[in-house]
């Protein structure tokens, strides 16, 4: 499976469900961040060291396994509707930060943001 065969079921997905109209950037956005939020809320409280075993306890696992799924569902629809390469725009963002971040100097570059 590719990151084109999950966008193609979310795709068809909303379409079955005349979400289309309501699959909005803003709406999308505002979906994705509260997503993030609840992924966030699972970690919250946790210790550092908790958190890094956070996928040895079945059932927080599921749950991260789970807003995850719900985070990356909605950052492909909307990259989808926003006709983003995702995968371009990662590759492209690394590059980027290849440049501000040189290894062995632990200070940024200032490149203007591109």
């Amino acid at each position: 499976m590719s990151l084109e065969d999950l966008r193609d079921a979310l795709r068809s997905f909303a379409a079955a469900r005349d979400w289309d109209s309501y699959h909005t950037p803003k709406n999308l956005v505002m979906a994705l961040s509260g997503e993030v939020g609840e992924l966030t809320d699972l970690f919250q409280w946790l210790t550092p060291e908790e958190a890094a075993d956070a996928m040895r306890d079945p059932e927080l696992a599921w749950n991260v396994r789970d807003e995850l799924a719900d985070v990356m569902h909605y950052l492909v629809r909307l990259a989808d509707k926003l006709d983003v390469d995702l995968v371009e725009a990662a590759f492209a963002k690394i590059e980027r930060n290849e440049r501000r971040f040189p290894t062995g100097d632990l200070r940024p570059v200032d490149d203007g943001g591109r």
